[in-house]
């Protein structure tokens, strides 16, 4: 295994693949066939030699729709000018190291422990996202009662400014 130095796919390249698709976190068939060192089509190749290693919640295809707006965000070429043809495999954490698993290269093998951090680098930088949320709704809510305390206050204050109206000032003491 090379060293973190010399490293074939830093973590940070990794995470630049990786988006939310379905409500989870994958890497596009094309991507992580770059990653692995080989082309999609042999990747793909492997994966449906191995189908049973691969269920729906390590790898799906996406659908038309899916593909379309992937196509028209990330300018993948259209079909009939040299492009895929068919949509691409998603494949979920697992997914990518299972496909490292039935690629069994050195490469493959290695780059997939840069893939899994990308995804535990994630996984944490979401943890952390959740994390300041729920400080930030307790500090409004320290805020919304500090508000209401501060506008009594200063409510309080106004009526001590408030002049007296001239019937109110009598001269001398008053009695009982």
């Amino acid at each position: 295994m090379t060293s973190p130095q010399a490293s074939i796919a830093p973590v940070e390249a990794v995470v630049d693949c990786i988006f939310v698709l379905r409500g989870q976190k994958v890497i596009l068939d094309a991507d992580l066939a770059r990653l692995y060192g080989t082309s999609t089509m042999r990747l793909n190749e492997q994966v449906k030699r191995n189908r049973q290693r691969f269920p729906e919640d390590f790898m799906f295809r996406l659908t038309e729709a899916e593909f379309r707006a992937l196509r028209s965000q990330n300018a993948i070429s259209k079909p009939g000018r040299g492009g895929r043809r068919t949509s691409p495999y998603a494949f979920t954490e697992h997914g990518a190291v299972m496909a490292a698993s039935v690629l069994n290269t050195p490469r493959a093998v290695e780059v997939s422990v840069y893939v899994v951090r990308a995804f535990v680098r994630l996984r944490q930088m979401l943890a952390g996202h959740a994390e300041l949320s729920r400080k930030l709704a307790e500090l409004e809510a320290r805020l919304d009662s500090h508000d209401q305390e501060i506008a009594k206050l200063m409510e309080a204050i106004r009526q001590l400014m408030a002049p007296l109206d001239a019937s109110d000032r009598r001269i001398g003491f008053r009695s009982g």
